[in-house]
């Protein structure tokens, strides 16, 4: 990528980052045409490229941004700045909801990146995501205090299973169009108050 991409004012990175989420989210990486992208982000095409040299570069660097303003987000809300896990993740919804507001089809680029079946996406996407996610998760678990869960929780087991169902409904949320950052906040909330109930020790709910 061109580095002066980000000598631009930040409204109009902000404004190509988008257009290119909107674009590779609606079809799959083969059907997404740059000059499509461009139009979106109400620039040339030629311009386009003088930032990305490529297509695979552009997809690539929306990957990347996903986790880089994922991260962003989580810090700025204070995710990791508590041991009780059940606030942490309160406040990883905050951030997340923050980021649907200001890039709504992320999510939905995320999605169809995970499912994308080009074979060099493909290769690219999950060798990426097995290594962040890994990262993510002893940095995140590594700060929990176990204390507060049942004794018979299998806490791997547990985290797999929020992960599945924040996975199944963010695959609902995208073939039903844009996610709604207040519905997504109104019902995860009740989920994670659910969770709380099934896992934590009784004197602590």
């Amino acid at each position: 990528m061109n580095e002066k991409f980000y000598d631009l004012p930040k409204e109009k990175q902000i404004r190509i980052i988008n257009a290119g989420y909107r674009v590779f989210s609606r079809n799959t990486y083969k059907k997404s045409p740059m000059n499509e992208i461009a139009a979106e982000a109400g620039i040339s095409k030629s311009l386009l490229f003088f930032y990305f040299r490529n297509k695979m570069e552009l997809y690539m660097f929306l990957w990347e941004e996903v986790s880089r303003l994922t991260q962003a987000y989580l810090k700025e809300y204070g995710a990791y700045d508590t041991p009780d896990f059940f606030e942490m993740l309160k406040r990883g919804l905050d951030g997340k909801c923050r980021i649907i507001e200001s890039y709504p089809d992320l999510t939905a680029f995320t999605v169809r990146a995970f499912y994308e079946t080009e074979p060099e996406i493909y290769k690219a996407i999950h060798e990426d995501y097995e290594k962040k996610r890994g990262l993510y998760s002893a940095s995140a678990l590594g700060l929990i205090d176990p204390s507060i869960f049942r004794p018979e929780i299998d806490f791997e087991t547990m985290v797999r299973e929020m992960y599945w169902a924040a996975e199944g409904y963010m695959m609902d949320a995208h073939k039903n169009g844009r996610i709604d950052a207040d519905k997504l906040k109104e019902d995860f909330s009740k989920v994670i108050e659910l969770w709380k109930t099934a896992y934590c020790k009784g004197e602590l709910l």
